[in-house]
């Protein structure tokens, strides 16, 4: 081996120095490589022929190599071919399996994936394929030619030392099948979403059943959900059902300065993936290539990429056995052509987790923590709803930060609730608070409490607080009986008037107002105008959706100042907003004039204790 490199070195001095005496052509040296490229196939194919055994696919040796399911490995510079000893009826014998090496395929690269030792197999098992032949000395011409031809073009393109070679290449990382470390047994919460990516796994490994058949299977899968609803993760373990190689990459890793490098990424990365086939590419994040065109969503730039996925998809044929996954939590930015049959034609919707799914997960990430007995994990379950998979991983993992940060050797109950509140609401905050701002607080967030408790279909309250946590003075938790698809308008009315009780109690009981209901009009505003532009339900503006300019430029009509409608409806929008505010405001005064001496007995407890429980709150209405 380090004879050969020598003679490369050598070699490629002698050319380089000889084109400066006879008037060197790089036509020339094209020509003769082409000669040279097709002289040494031939000679290379007569004096070649394939072993006995059965020809497999690359990426199904590298991963018996990986695995150490081989009694002996040989390596040759096109060909890899293994013995594996099996029994039949009862008799030991070696079976032979090889498999050719295409091209400019980087084989050691792939084993270095798969954690295979390289310095052993380079050393101790490859063997040239017949000594030194002819096609070995046109292949050694073909190569010192080459390295010539490169090193001129990269004299004639490189500008101030900057790199030219690897712009157009993939980022994409590989894994190999198994590599992955994640099988749908890791992925919990979304059963109906596994049960549809069942079939991807099913075609990959038995793709003949759907071909004889007639079936097609899709060419790209869409997972679409909310940020932390484990896309990613389900990307992963179809790739580890189904044992095939997995090439993970994300949209913005498309994107460079330079104007078509992230097409030639994308053409790179079908390449690599059509010679590792059968295999799937996994590009999380996609909106960042795949925004719609012809609108300011979209640069130049990324319109060029985002045409080069789309012909890379059509050319995929179904016989190549190359599945695109991809994940984005804005499904509505994308561009319709990267939607329609025949590119990513199934979208998942990935929801977030219900009770039970949530009671699935927490027990997935609870394996590898230690809890006291006791513990109740459906209680947490209950009390998330609206959280992530991440979020309740983090929630976990927050709760045994707690426990070890007191020298517990086990999570208790206490850490569970604790890191609950920390992860809604944020963390607890250390000092002393004067008795002014206490007593603000603490009518502010009884006001929250006693409005929502005597205001039918509002959200039953679980805690009021008047410790300081995150950007909040104090907090009062609402807990919603159960899961909801559909909210109702009374709801949100309801919603609307505890949102604005503590300012209402602010005014009845102190005589002042502060500072403090910021965030409370904030969320208040965000309803009311949801609930007029997005839900229809105003009796002035009807069951119209009134949105904005980058949702609805691209149908080609808009209005100024942003917005899809005329001044005149905006005006009327500012007025309803403005009016269910109003009403929601003047509703939560009556309620907490009414009910004062409730509220001077929540004030009195939350003085008492900081914090009160659910429990303690109903007790108050029982006397």
């Amino acid at each position: 081996m380090s004879k050969n490199k020598k003679e490369n070195k050598m070699g490629a001095n002698i050319i380089r120095i000889k084109p400066k005496k006879k008037g060197f052509k790089v036509s020339s040296l094209i020509i003769f490589i082409a000669i040279s490229l097709i002289l040494s196939f031939a000679i290379n194919v007569i004096f070649n022929s394939s072993p006995n055994g059965q020809e497999v696919a690359l990426s199904e040796i590298v991963l018996y190599i990986s695995e150490g399911e081989y009694e002996e490995v040989l390596l040759r510079d096109d060909m890899v071919v293994i013995s594996q000893q099996s029994k039949i009826e009862g008799e030991d014998i070696i079976l032979r399996k090889f498999a050719l090496v295409p091209q400019g395929t980087d084989f050691y690269g792939m084993l270095a994936d798969s954690d295979v030792d390289i310095k052993l197999l380079q050393n101790d098992y490859y063997k040239p394929k017949l000594g030194i032949t002819i096609g070995d000395i046109l292949s050694f011409v073909f190569l010192a030619s080459g390295f010539v031809l490169v090193y001129i073009l990269i004299k004639n393109m490189q500008q101030s030392g900057g790199k030219i070679m690897d712009f157009g290449q993939s980022k994409a990382r590989l894994l190999f099948g198994k590599k992955t470390g994640v099988t749908f047994e890791d992925v919990a919460g979304i059963d109906e979403v596994k049960d549809e990516l069942t079939e991807v796994v099913d075609f990959l490994k038995s793709p003949k059943k759907y071909l004889n058949i007639g079936a097609r299977i899709p060419k790209g899968v869409l997972l679409a959900g909310a940020p932390g609803t484990g896309k990613t993760l389900l990307a992963k373990a179809v790739a580890g059902e189904a044992g095939v190689p997995f090439f993970h990459t994300s949209g913005s890793e498309f994107e460079e300065m330079l104007v078509g490098a992230g097409a030639s990424r994308v053409r790179d990365l079908f390449t690599k993936a059509r010679k590792a086939a059968p295999c799937i590419i996994f590009i999380d994040e996609i909106d960042a290539v795949a925004k719609k065109r012809g609108t300011v969503l979209h640069s130049g730039a990324g319109e060029q990429t985002l045409n080069q996925v789309l012909v890379e998809m059509d050319g995929l044929e179904g016989r190549e056995n190359v599945i695109i996954l991809a994940a984005t939590n804005r499904p509505d930015v994308l561009d319709p052509a990267i939607l329609r049959p025949g590119r990513f034609d199934r979208t998942v919707i990935v929801h977030m987790p219900d009770y039970q799914g949530r009671k699935e997960i927490i027990e997935v990430h609870a394996k590898n923590k230690k809890f006291a007995e006791g513990i109740e994990l459906d209680l947490i379950a209950k009390k998330t709803i609206g959280y992530s998979g991440a979020d309740l991983e983090n929630l976990l993992n927050e709760a045994a930060i707690m426990a070890a940060k007191e020298d517990r050797k086990k999570i208790e109950q206490e850490d569970l609730l604790e890191a609950y509140l920390k992860v809604k609401l944020g963390r607890k905050k250390k000092g002393e608070i004067g008795e002014e701002d206490l007593k603000v607080t603490a009518y502010h967030e009884a006001g929250h409490a006693i409005v929502a408790k005597f205001t039918k279909y509002a959200t039953p309250v679980e805690q009021v607080s008047i410790i300081p946590r995150g950007m909040s003075g104090g907090v009062t938790v609402y807990l919603p009986e159960d899961d909801k698809k559909h909210i109702y308008k009374d709801e949100l009315i309801a919603s609307l008037r505890s949102a604005v009780g503590g300012r209402a109690a602010e005014e009845l009981f102190i005589g002042r107002i502060s500072t403090g209901a910021s965030a409370d009009i904030e969320q208040a505003t965000s309803v009311a105008k949801e609930m007029i532009t997005q839900y229809g339900m105003s009796d002035r503006l009807g069951m119209v959706k009134y949105g904005d300019v980058e949702e609805t430029k691209h149908l080609g009509y808009m209005y100024g100042g942003g917005r899809d409608f005329s001044e005149k409806y905006a005006e009327m929008i500012d007025s309803e907003v403005k009016m269910f505010i109003e009403d929601a405001y003047r509703d939560a005064k009556k309620v907490l004039s009414e009910k004062k001496e409730y509220v001077e007995k929540l004030v009195k407890m939350l003085f008492e204790k900081e914090v009160v429980s659910k429990e303690e709150f109903d007790s108050l209405f029982l006397e």
